[in-house]
């Protein structure tokens, strides 16, 4: 399959596409452009709204606000209009001051879990994994250091998270436990091989299979729930960077891109990069994701 353009946002690193079935909009963050976007699809209409610093990851809330998971802190913002305010919630990793939010969504149970990056050249692994609850505020989670985080999903249930260290081209999975913030039994999932591209975002839709954006793949996988290949959607982008189901019966398949890493030569011949792309998927339907509950 291949998926088309459908909105052409030339975003410098597009990410964290989410679906908000309360608003029926498909949400996604320009990271190093540090824009918010937002897409009615029955319109066509795109809003843009400025962050408090680059944005790795946004959350639809069950209050009608968003949390953003920004550089090094996490915000909730309200917005009215074209206008965004925010209020920051917690800081994030302020003792690393190489490190920034990246990956991250609501858990089944309504929580917000997230990884960060190393921004060092060379990439270090002292980024982590976090929780953050009205109840319980930050807890880091029990997962090994990473350099990039990605792939944060979690299966129908809610009992299995899916992550990634992004240089290793592994996603890896484990048990779950939202209350406690526990992470145990880790095995690796899917491991992507010379040519595959590098795991960044993934979704788990409403079948329980994973479906992975490659960077520097061109491509979305969609793999069964013991890790085999099941389809791909081809995408006229380099840089893959997020899958989402959207739409009112969740069916279109959303992709975010990004611009970075390419030759002016590469962007002469692929313009679109940066966009967001869509293919409608027969048979699969998505799961939406679970409102955060602050």
């Amino acid at each position: 399959m291949n998926a088309e353009l459908r909105i052409d946002a030339r975003c410098e690193l597009g990410e964290g596409a989410v679906w908000d079935a309360a608003r029926a909009r498909l949400w996604w963050t320009d990271i190093d452009g540090r824009a918010i976007w937002r897409f009615d699809p029955v319109t066509k209409a795109t809003e843009t709204f400025t962050p408090p610093d680059r944005t790795g990851f946004l959350a639809p809330c069950a209050s009608g606000t968003v949390l953003l998971g920004c550089a090094k802190a996490l915000y909730l913002a309200e917005i009215a209009g074209s206008s965004l305010t925010a209020t920051k919630i917690a800081d994030v990793e302020p003792g690393l001051p190489s490190t920034r939010v990246n990956d991250g969504r609501a858990d089944r149970s309504g929580n917000v879990v997230f990884g960060t990056l190393d921004e060092q050249s060379p990439r270090q692994p002292i980024a982590g994994f976090y929780q953050y609850s009205t109840a319980h505020g930050l807890r880091r989670l029990d997962l090994p250091n990473c350099r990039v985080s990605n792939s944060i999903c979690f299966s129908p249930d809610g009992r299995t998270i899916y992550f990634a260290d992004t240089p290793t081209n592994v996603i890896r999975r484990g048990d779950y436990d939202a209350a406690a913030a526990a992470v145990t039994n880790l095995r690796d999932f899917v491991a992507l091989g010379a040519g595959d591209g590098h795991p960044d975002g993934s979704i788990v839709d409403a079948d329980g299979y994973l479906w992975n954006a490659a960077w520097g793949g061109g491509i979305v996988r969609r793999f069964t729930p013991d890790g085999r290949l099941d389809r791909a959607v081809t995408v006229p982008a380099k840089n893959t960077t997020c899958p989402a189901f959207g739409g009112a019966d969740l069916a279109t398949l959303y992709v975010t891109s990004s611009r970075q890493q390419h030759t002016a030569d590469e962007l002469a011949r692929a313009p679109q990069a940066g966009g967001v792309f869509a293919a409608d998927v027969p048979g699969v339907r998505g799961l939406a994701d679970t409102l955060v509950r602050i």
